[in-house]
């Protein structure tokens, strides 16, 4: 169970009850505005009203005062489902929201020592639950974010990328809906990413695979990937707004055990878009950390084909990583928290030596 830091204070309520709940000294900022600070696939054709599908994507705040408002607008894809949010203020312990309602104005700090913070809003649940619409903050003075780290990676995926079904902190497994649980800002991804202090970003969508996706998906990732709503296929997606040092491939989950050679020529076909893509960037191919024995057997195999034969084309900015153990501890065989930590102290080891960082 993860604790909350007892000097914050949560309240979520409807823009027409604000008036009630204000601060003297507030200010509206729009999500406009250069101080607020966004990382990941970010749809900006609203400049004021920027949405977000990825899980992961998150929001950097840097303000003098006591408080701090998140003005944010929820999607409600589904009629009831609702994002969940992760926020970290200064060097607390970060904490859960579950967003109620399609307008939301969420205190997400009170009564902090006077002086300047930092929040990190990041949107732990995926895709499919729907879009994030950040329309403001709210504070005594916005202040010019701190400096991004220069290193970049990016982690492609499916739902284990994705963090489902690993936090049990609030709702249990097989209660609640599907994903009650989700934590992308926990994950092995973002873990690994603060562990090496480098920016990150979750390219991934639960159920999808390389050439088969599983629950009824009939798109696949080489289909999506260029998108900035991947889930729904829409908005293509720039480049060049980031170009990672890093991207991690983890897929073939979902996929199971294909004919080799059908399967190896996919994801070459695959890692080549990506180079085309990311012509300076170190690929890193791992193994699905949830596969049982028979699956994680050929998965090895295919991955270390595919490397190889990348390198015979003098493609040597490939390498491949393979998880030590199973991780299936979480809802639906998904890794846990836990476990999520320790495939982050796997990976951020390898990557370290890999990179010379």
């Amino acid at each position: 169970m993860r604790l909350v830091f007892p000097l914050l204070l949560i309240v979520l309520f409807s823009k027409e009850s604000f008036a009630n709940n204000n601060h003297a000294d507030s200010t509206f900022y729009p999500a406009g505005n250069p101080a607020i600070q966004l990382t990941g696939r970010v749809d900006y054709s609203r400049p004021d009203q920027p949405r977000f599908w990825a899980p992961g994507v998150y929001i950097n705040i840097r303000f003098r005062g006591t408080y701090c408002i998140l003005d944010i607008t929820d999607e409600v894809r589904w009629g009831t489902n609702h994002n969940y949010l992760e926020v970290k203020i200064d060097n607390n312990i970060p904490y859960r929201i579950r967003l109620n309602n399609s307008n939301n104005r969420i205190l997400l700090a009170n009564n902090l020592k006077e002086g300047v913070h930092n929040i990190i809003i990041c949107k732990n649940t995926e895709a499919d639950i729907g879009y994030l619409q950040l329309n403001g903050i709210i504070c005594s003075k916005l202040l010019n974010p701190s400096k991004k780290p220069k290193r970049k990676i990016e982690f492609i995926g499916n739902s284990i990328t994705c963090g489902s079904g690993n936090d049990e902190s609030v709702t249990a497994c097989n209660t609640g809906a599907w994903y009650d649980q989700h934590n992308a800002y926990m994950a092995y991804g973002p873990l690994t990413s603060r562990t090496l202090n480098a920016q990150w970003q979750l390219s991934s969508v639960s159920g999808i695979g390389l050439m088969h996706s599983c629950c009824n998906k009939e798109k696949i990732m080489p289909q999506v990937f260029d998108k900035i709503n991947m889930s729904g296929d829409s908005i293509p997606w720039n480049f060049q707004h980031y170009q990672p040092d890093v991207v991690t491939v983890c897929l073939g989950q979902n996929d199971g055990i294909q004919d080799s050679a059908v399967f190896c020529k996919n994801y070459i076909g695959f890692l080549e878009r990506l180079r085309s893509y990311y012509p300076k960037t170190r690929l890193v191919l791992l193994s699905s950390p949830m596969a049982d024995k028979n699956l994680d057997s050929v998965l090895r195999k295919y991955i270390t084909a595919v490397r190889l034969a990348l390198e015979r084309r003098n493609e040597w900015k490939v390498s491949s990583y393979f998880f030590s153990k199973r991780y299936h501890k979480g809802c639906g065989s998904h890794p846990n928290l836990a476990e999520h930590r320790e495939m982050a102290g796997e990976l951020s080891a390898f990557i370290r030596k890999e990179m010379n960082w």
